[in-house]
């Protein structure tokens, strides 16, 4: 390690104080990652018969650095470089990614489960959009309508299982997805995450076995890990689980049901095919578990491959559907719905009655209307083609700058790409160099339920939040920084031997 010290050189001839220069030199070593965070900085006096000054140069360095954020000295054991948030002002920090819950997340680079960033940051980090997106002049039409034509109406409860004029536009929303239901098989509720836990609620006893992918969303296995389920996964892969491993697994833990996402998932983007999906129906039904479908952007479907939902699929009642509006809509709303099967409906409205008795009228009212004047359609084209032209942009640019050392997979749709980084590679540095050039993503490392061996070696990158003009710069920088990082794994060369 102290080779890369031997390298600074300060100038005695220069009018800028020599402890000056140092710190410069450090700052900068630091602010472009090559020192890490966690370094231990050498000890004063190696440092000084190093460079060849007295003590006192190097304390003076060595305290700038501190005071600036740069570093911080530990008792008995050096000094040490800095983590990121030590050196970001107060004021630049916000919170991110409010939607997503990353209860695993440990790393100094996160606080209270978000991703802090700055007005700066060019984020990759959230599959949220942005607020300028939202159609608020619309929306604020069918409001006004809806108090002018129900007045205190509109403030009243509804039945748990939701407004009937909603439901009944709903089924001729989701009509086009081959899903052919009644608005008694409709459940309207608070978002995605309200829907994973009343299912939670009304299916799962301490002890009870739930199977998810992994990686996955962190916020369901938050919420099943709140009922005390005992977890088991899958991994996740192109294309879907290996289907046979699937099995073995509900053989052997016999699980009361699957939680998946089978179109874009959440994190990877990777989509079953439509064989695993027939194959996933027949084993639900053969060992006799329930498929809760969560379906958050399978309409974003770039490349039109046409998959079919399970619960499309589902002659059996094995699949209950979650769909949300937050990732196409305005998340604050806090609007979905579920599809369930007539043998689990009373158990699902009375969980949804304990939980908050009924959505608000209000909101269902107006987005009812929403739908009816075709405001909708009109809105999600308009998404759509903005989210499209954001993949097409993310795709093309990483196939121009991410490094060979890496691999990622074009999933032709959703709100993400999932980056298989080398083995060793250390995800948490590039997190700090990254956040130090203001740029935000995803570690891998909080998606994952269980030991996955390659769990430190994935991030997800977004396009939900970042403007389209900022995406092929920010990938540049950002791969730039995963190829030096690499190279410290692999100095000799381009790609990792395995």
């Amino acid at each position: 390690m102290l080779e890369i010290f031997k390298e600074i050189c300060l100038d005695r001839n220069s009018a800028a104080p020599l402890y000056q220069q140092l710190f410069e030199i450090l700052r900068e070593m630091i602010e472009n990652g090559r020192l890490l965070h966690d370094t231990r900085l050498p000890s004063i006096r190696e440092f000084a018969r190093l460079l060849g000054v007295n003590q006192v140069t190097v304390v003076t360095a060595f305290r700038h650095l501190e005071e600036n954020g740069f570093a911080n000295s530990r008792s008995g054991s050096g000094t040490y470089v800095a983590g990121l948030l030590q050196r970001l002002p107060a004021k630049a920090e916000n919170p991110l990614l409010q939607d997503e819950l990353y209860p695993q997340a440990e790393n100094s680079f996160m606080q209270n489960d978000q991703i802090l960033i700055n007005e700066n940051t060019i984020n990759f980090a959230s599959a949220t959009p942005t607020s300028d997106l939202f159609p608020v002049d619309n929306f604020k039409i069918v409001l006004n309508e809806v108090l002018d034509r129900d007045k205190g109406n509109a403030f009243s409860y509804h039945e748990s299982q939701g407004f009937l004029p909603l439901r009944e536009s709903i089924t001729g929303l989701i009509a086009k997805d081959r899903l052919d239901f009644s608005v008694e098989d409709i459940n309207i509720i608070s978002g995605a995450q309200q829907g994973i836990d009343i299912i939670a609620k009304a299916l799962i006893h301490p002890g009870d076995c739930i199977m998810t992918e992994s990686p996955t969303y962190t916020g369901a296995v938050a919420v099943f890990k709140s009922r005390n389920a005992q977890l088991v996964d899958v991994a996740m892969q192109p294309g879907g689980p290996d289907m046979n491993l699937l099995e073995y697994t509900v053989k052997k833990y016999r699980p009361k049901f699957m939680y998946t996402i089978p179109s874009f998932q959440n994190p990877t983007s990777y989509s079953y095919t439509n064989e695993k999906r027939k194959a996933l129906l027949g084993l639900a039904d053969r060992y006799d578990f329930f498929i809760v479908e969560d379906d958050y952007v399978s309409d974003l479907d770039f490349d039109h491959q046409g998959y079919l939902p399970l619960k499309a699929l589902d002659a059996r009642g094995r699949v209950i559907l979650i769909k949300s509006f937050s990732k196409l809509f305005m998340p604050g709303l806090r609007l979905g719905f579920m599809v369930v099967p007539p043998q689990l409906s009373q158990d699902l409205l009375t969980a949804k009655h304990t939980t908050d008795i009924s959505t608000s009228g209000l909101v269902q009212r107006a987005f009812d209307l929403y739908i009816r004047k075709g405001y909708w359609n009109s809105h999600f084209d308009f998404m759509y083609k903005i989210y499209k032209t954001r993949y097409e942009k993310m795709t093309d640019a990483l196939d121009k700058y991410l490094p060979s050392t890496c691999s990622c997979i074009k999933p032709g749709g959703g709100l993400n790409i999932w980056i298989s980084l080398p083995a060793g590679f250390h995800v948490t540095n590039l997190l700090h160099m990254a956040a130090a050039s203001d740029i935000a993503f995803a570690p891998g490392t909080i998606f994952h339920t269980g030991n996955t061996p390659d769990a430190a070696n994935n991030l997800r990158l977004s396009f939900a939040a970042v403007q389209t003009d900022k995406i092929e710069a920010g990938l540049e920088k950002l791969c730039s920084l995963i190829g030096r990082l690499s190279s410290t794994i692999y100095p000799s060369s381009n790609t990792p031997v395995f």
